[in-house]
């Protein structure tokens, strides 16, 4: 099990991509591996980037198209890269892709900390309520919950208004929450909106626009030549046509991109001001233009399922592998007679055990990038043997004080050494006794290990909430998701059960 965690961080870290080496070198270094890649979040859905519903292996969106065209005018391919979207700007700056490109919108705080596009596509902020809601406007909603998405345009637009602001990390639950009353307004661009939210029965879409703001393409802050040949490229692709054909191609195209061909942003609302009849309304294609046509649960769904359970066995079983023979030297330490031992193992054991384990992955993937880079794989099997480290080290520590002294009296009358003691006679009591406890950590965390989908790794949990958005419906992917992970956890609750049956017999019982 231990050769099988080494294997896979020795493949993880080869695997890594390298930070760039000097400032402004990314250009040469994509011209000499022959590809652009770009970071985005599949779990953004249609019409962005999806996975196509007749391969699902295969994604499809008009990002996916705009970046195509993007790799043929740079002389390079396309590749896509999975991240979690709400970390696409830190993971963009730790070295993991070229660019970035997933609805990204022009915002002050990304302009301040990264170099951004020349815009290719102008959106507008739809207001949703419910239907038959007498509130129309921000200024109508003053004092009530409005939802919109983390860190969009959006939630910094209606930080001018006296609303407060809910925040959604998925396109379709807030306008769930709008139906049922949780929220009372949602604030989102159009694209989603058309296809989330004006659809539904019981929430009406406000016509016209509250703002607009542009997406962009997201560069880091040293690569200046690579946002000159991007901008170039876009402006080729805007001076072709290509680009409208594009967005035409998605139904995406309206009076709104005409702005493209000046490359300016329109200016947004000033606080205060309702603007949704001031605003020409979207066109009726954009307007009455639908989700695309659901598709169900399949084998091909299915197969991903498996895939992503692979994955987190594999996490699992590796950071597990890791964890356990790390947390006995942890408890020997505790255990042992140096000051110095006792001390480094009671400090990892509380700072590991006392914070969190999301904490801990963002460390390990973000901050420590400048000083020793991690690869997805790496960074998540390392957090979670950390971790799961030094709560095995304190179920070792109490099995191992659990063993009568009188045991390890009769080794060192026996001339044994304290290792051979140890080794001989104690260890093997010990974790006879720990072996249940140690079996409901494992299961402990492979559960947990849904949580390393935010340094890009997509394992069962993010490959349901990737399907939940394709498929329109959470129900069916979340009860495929549970019954994998009750596959997986099961058998190993019910060894723990029977195992600490089995020890609560006494193995020699006196003769009566």
């Amino acid at each position: 099990m231990l050769s099988l965690a080494l294997g896979l961080l020795a493949a993880s870290s080869s695997a890594a991509p390298s930070a760039p080496a000097s400032p402004d070198d990314t250009v040469a270094r994509m011209k000499s591996r022959g590809e652009l890649v770009w970071g985005g979040d599949v779990q953004g859905g249609e019409p962005y980037v999806y996975e196509d519903p007749k391969d699902p292996k295969h994604l499809i969106g008009f990002e996916v198209d705009i970046a195509d065209a993007l790799g043929r005018r740079l002389g390079v391919r396309a590749r896509f890269a999975q991240a979690e979207w709400s970390n696409l700007v830190p993971t963009l700056e730790r070295g993991d892709f070229d660019v970035i490109m997933n609805g990204l919108e022009d915002t002050p705080e990304r302009r301040d900390r990264i170099l951004l596009s020349k815009p290719y596509f102008v959106f507008g902020e739809t207001l949703a309520v419910r239907r038959g809601q007498k509130q129309h406007t921000l200024d109508e909603l003053r004092g009530h919950r409005v939802a919109t998405l983390n860190q969009s345009y959006a939630y910094e637009f209606l930080a001018k208004f006296p609303v407060e602001r809910v925040l959604y990390e998925g396109v379709s639950e807030p306008y769930t929450d709008l139906e049922l009353g949780r929220v009372d307004g949602v604030l989102l661009d159009h694209i989603i909106a058309n296809r989330y939210g004006c659809v539904r029965k019981d929430v009406e879409c406000v016509a016209g626009d509250v703002t607009r703001g542009t997406y962009i393409i997201g560069i880091r802050k040293d690569d200046r030549r690579l946002r000159q040949a991007i901008d170039d490229a876009l402006d080729a692709m805007v001076s072709s046509g290509e680009l409208r054909r594009i967005l035409e191609h998605w139904a995406l195209w309206d009076e709104r991109q005409d702005a493209l061909a000046k490359v300016v942003p329109a200016p947004s609302a000033a606080p205060g001001n309702d603007v949704s009849n001031k605003t020409i309304a979207p066109d009726s294609s954009s307007t009455l233009l639908g989700p695309e046509p659901v598709r169900h649960f399949g084998p091909p769904d299915a197969a991903l399922f498996l895939g992503g359970a692979l994955i987190t066995v594999a996490l699992s079983v590796s950071a597990f592998a890791i964890a356990l023979p790390l947390g006995l030297v942890l408890a020997l330490g505790r255990l042992g007679r140096s000051n110095v031992a006792r001390w480094l193992s009671s400090a990892y054991i509380e700072v590991f055990r006392g914070t969190p384990l999301l904490l801990q992955l963002y460390v390990l993937y973000f901050a420590l990038a400048p000083v020793v880079k991690l690869g997805p794989m790496t960074a998540a099997i390392l957090g979670l043997a950390f971790n799961y480290a030094s709560y095995e080290a304190e179920i070792q520590r109490g099995a191992l004080l659990a063993v009568p002294r009188g045991q390890a009296e009769a080794a060192r009358a026996l001339g044994m050494s304290r290792w051979q003691a140890l080794r001989h006679v104690l260890l093997p009591q010990s974790m006879r006794i720990a072996l249940p406890s140690m079996t409901n950590d494992f299961v402990a965390l492979l559960k947990d290990s849904s949580l390393v989908s935010v340094i890009t790794v997509v394992e069962l949990t993010k490959r349901m909430t990737i399907a939940a958005v394709d498929l329109r419906g959470w129900l069916v992917p979340g009860i495929a998701c549970a019954a994998l992970y009750f596959a997986m956890s099961y058998p190993l609750a019910r060894l723990a059960v029977r195992l600490e049956q089995k020890l609560k017999r006494d193995q020699h019982p006196e003769p009566r």
